[in-house]
């Protein structure tokens, strides 16, 4: 059996989902984690935050099921209304990380969503994967350079392509796979505890 974490750099609920898969990872250590870009604010949804009025009601929200914070970076960024979350450039981020550290996915796109939730960090700069690159003790210039290499946009499509395949449309998903059979043990908020209980019972019936 293995998991695929379907979710989106810029998804306020994948943010909370944080740290429920970290102590996942940590519960279960054996289980390979395959991490996949949803695009979520792509095409018609890639507009300047403003036009998403909900955004400071459902972080509330968020903050107040999951308990992550979003900082006072973040708070700057968005405040004006201007900024525009572009999730084919963060899942070209999310592939630049991936392909530079696999083992380290989950740890990593954590990371990336904290330089964004807390620091205030755009994912569309490529400054941004330098400086979790660094933090993680990666070559940081080798993540920029995966960012913005011209087969990152190819592969940031391949995830999109692969959420559809697995039929997610809402960010987070956690999917458990085996053989043939895959079975949603999450979607939008649960526990380590939760999940853990589902995957024991999944593996009872396998």
């Amino acid at each position: 059996m293995k998991l695929v974490h379907v979710f989106d750099a810029y998804c306020g609920w994948s943010y909370g989902f944080v740290p429920t898969l970290t102590e996942l990872v940590r519960r279960r250590p054996d289980l390979e984690v395959e991490v996949v870009s949803g695009g979520l604010f792509t095409g018609s949804r890639r507009v300047p935050v403003r036009e998403f009025g909900y955004v400071q009601g459902a972080n509330a929200k968020i903050s107040e099921l999951t308990g992550v914070e979003f900082g006072a970076g973040y708070a700057r960024l968005i405040a004006d209304g201007s900024f525009v979350m572009d999730s084919a450039a963060a899942a070209r981020g999310v592939t630049a990380l991936r392909q530079t550290a696999p083992d380290r996915v989950v740890e990593l796109t954590a990371a990336l969503q904290q330089a964004f939730y807390v620091a205030g960090l755009s994912l569309s700069d490529p400054a941004t994967y330098q400086t979790v690159a660094a933090a993680a003790g990666l070559d940081a210039d080798a993540v920029a350079g995966a960012f913005t290499a011209p087969d990152s946009a190819a592969a940031a499509k391949a995830d999109f392509a692969r959420a559809a395949t697995l039929g997610v449309d809402g960010f987070p998903t956690l999917l458990a796979v085996e053989g043939d059979r895959t079975v949603a043990v999450a979607v939008g908020h649960a526990t380590a505890g939760q999940i853990d209980g589902r995957l024991k019972a999944l593996a009872a019936t396998s």
